[in-house]
Order: C-alpha cells, then sequence, then structure tokens
C-alpha cells in the first residue's frame, strides 16, 4: 500500500477512536440539576415511588444527590435498611445547610432509630432537631431515642416540644413517664412521677400511673392507695374508677369491685373493660343474667376481645346453653393470641 494511503489510515483510526472516547462521554450519566432534584422529591412526597426510581435511572447513581434521592425514596417505602446504606455514604457530602442535607440527616436519623440503631440516630436526629425547632414528630423520635439510652434529661426537653409543655413543668415529668412506661422502663417512670407530684402535688394522671404499676406487679394495697388519691384530684376519671374495681375484683371483693366499675362506666360507658370485669364480678355473686348482659355489652363495644367472648361462652356452658357456648369458644379460639386472652 502506498505510504500516504497508510497516514491516512492512521488519521481515520485515531479519529474513529476519539468520536467514541467523546461520545462515550457525553452519554454518561450525570447528576441531575436543582430542577429534577426538586421534581424527583415532590414524586417520592407524593407516593409515587416507581416514577420517581425511573427518573434516577438516568444519572449517575455514585452522585450524592442521586443517593440522597434513592434514600429518600427508599425510606418513603418503608425500606429502612436500604435508606440506611444509601445516605450514611453521602449525609455529610451535600451542601452544608441545604435543603438535601437537611433531609438526608433527618431521614437517616429516623431510618436508623427504626433500625433500633439508636446511638447512631442520635447525632442526626439532634442536627435536624437545630433546625427543625417545632417539628413535634422529630423530637418525639429524639425523646424516645434519649430514652432508651438513659438520658432521660435530654429526653425530657424533647418530648416537651413535641407535646407543648415547658420542660420544668410537671407536666414534663409526666409526659416523660408514660413513654418510659411504654418502653417497660417502670423504675425510670416512677421518678418522673415523683417529680410531677412534688412540683404539682394535685396533678392529675400521675397517681393513676403509680397505681397501675403497683397493680401490674400484684401490690394491691399501694395501687388502691394510689388510685384513690387521683380520684380525689380528679373523680372525673373513668379509667381511675376501673383500675379501682380492678383491685377490688383481684382481691375477691365482688360488692366493692361493681360499684367501682358502675362509676367507671356512668362516666364513660364505650368501654369494655369494666364490663368484663363486670360480667366476672356477677357471675361470682350469683346473678347470672346480668353478667351475661355484661359481656355481650363488652362484645357489642369489642368484637374481637377474646376474653369477654371465653367468659361469655363459660356461663353459657353453666347455663346450659351448650350450643351458644359452642359458638362463642370458637369465637375466642379464632382470636387467640389477640389483646384480651385470659
Amino acid at each position: 500500500m502506498p505510504r500516504k494511503q497508510r497516514r491516512t489510515g492512521k488519521k481515520s483510526s485515531v479519529l474513529v477512536c476519539a468520536l467514541f472516547v467523546v461520545a462515550t462521554l457525553t452519554a454518561q450519566p450525570r447528576s441531575p440539576d436543582a430542577e429534577t432534584v426538586a421534581s424527583i422529591r415532590t414524586l417520592i412526597q407524593a407516593g409515587e415511588i416507581a416514577q420517581a426510581r425511573d427518573r434516577l435511572k438516568g444519572f449517575d447513581g455514585a452522585a450524592p444527590l442521586v443517593a440522597y434521592l434513592r434514600g429518600l425514596a427508599h425510606y418513603h417505602a418503608d425500606e429502612h435498611q436500604m435508606a440506611i446504606e444509601a445516605l450514611l455514604p453521602v449525609a455529610s457530602r451535600l451542601d452544608a445547610g441545604s435543603l438535601e442535607r437537611r433531609e438526608a440527616e433527618q431521614v437517616l436519623g429516623l431510618a436508623l432509630y427504626g433500625a433500633g440503631r439508636l446511638v447512631e440516630a442520635l447525632p442526626y436526629l439532634e442536627a435536624a432537631r437545630a433546625w427543625a425547632h417545632a417539628n413535634v414528630e422529630l423530637h418525639y423520635f429524639l425523646g424516645l431515642a434519649y430514652l432508651q439510652t438513659g438520658k432521660i434529661d435530654a429526653a425530657r426537653g424533647a418530648l416537651a416540644v413535641s407535646f407543648g409543655v415547658p420542660p420544668d413543668h410537671a407536666a414534663a415529668h409526666l409526659m416523660t413517664a408514660q413513654m418510659l412506661i411504654r418502653l417497660n422502663l417502670d423504675e425510670a417512670a416512677a421518678g418522673e412521677l415523683t417529680r410531677a407530684l412534688a412540683k404539682d402535688p394535685r396533678l392529675p394522671q400521675a397517681r393513676l400511673l403509680l397505681g397501675q404499676m403497683a397493680l401490674f406487679r400484684g401490690r394491691l394495697e399501694e395501687s388502691a392507695k394510689w388510685t384513690r388519691g387521683e380520684l380525689d384530684v380528679n373523680p372525673g376519671n373513668a379509667m381511675a374508677w376501673y383500675q379501682l374495681g380492678d383491685v377490688h375484683i383481684r382481691e375477691g371483693k365482688w360488692d366493692e369491685a361493681i360499684a367501682m366499675l358502675q362509676r367507671s362506666l356512668w362516666i364513660n360507658p364505650f368501654y369494655s373493660g369494666p364490663y368484663i370485669l363486670l360480667g366476672r364480678a356477677y357471675m361470682k355473686t350469683g346473678q347470672a343474667a346480668t353478667a351475661e348482659g355484661m359481656l355481650r355489652r363488652a362484645i357489642q363495644y369489642d368484637p374481637n376481645n377474646r376474653t369477654a367472648h371465653y367468659m361469655l361462652a363459660q356461663l353459657l356452658q353453666q347455663l346450659g346453653r351448650h350450643e351458644e357456648a359452642k359458638a362463642e369458644f370458637a369465637i375466642a379460639e379464632k382470636l387467640q393470641g389477640q389483646p384480651g386472652r385470659p
């Protein structure tokens, strides 16, 4: 081949390679611009997760903004572990003070909390708190995270925001105690309730909760004392009358129990608990017809209460109404494991 032709062929090859590289670089996915980020975020917040993910396919998956949007999509799809994996490497790489940085930290904190990684969640929740001063949901989860890591004073401050009470008032101690009870941290809850009553001796609900914890531990005399104290402060508390009736049921004081439970129903006739206990008390005092009425009323208000169906079945069996009893036993069996199991 002539030299000139060989040179031309070589130049053509170089040109083709160059064009291929340019085309390849041009086709590479990119990071979305601000307008695109906003539109994809809107899709995610509207629940259009699949559409948002389709939009993200056209961009570089390693780009911080893409990883942020992907993590946001995972979180809104209740895929918390995948949200954590997407956001952890990029949260600190997003622009400080930007909406994306703030949202990434908030979502990461909530996702880590949901995954039970409380110590890791706290710095992100605290970072979000610095700008989300009035976000009650954020402060609620922050408060729970503090409680579960033993930081009760910090928790009280966060929960005070959630419930709109001053952090140093008795009400803040009360709300903190209620959250501690939910977490089965009763000893710490008792301490908070004691502090609440020291600040406000007539604070409603505090003695009821102390009585409730004593009742769960079988300390009936102590429970009765605290519950009567609650009724001294708030005689219109239906749950306090119910709780005192429960104490008397466990003591076998049927007539006293009936009196307490009737008062509970006079205040709130729509709660199944007192009807169930009244059914038991009337059964024990030989008032079968009244007991049946109480249990059927309990089922009317709470059809899935296994205890009510089971007790009614026992009563019907005692009365010789075996087919009705069999039907109630069958319902109770289906509800096995449901709340209200005897």
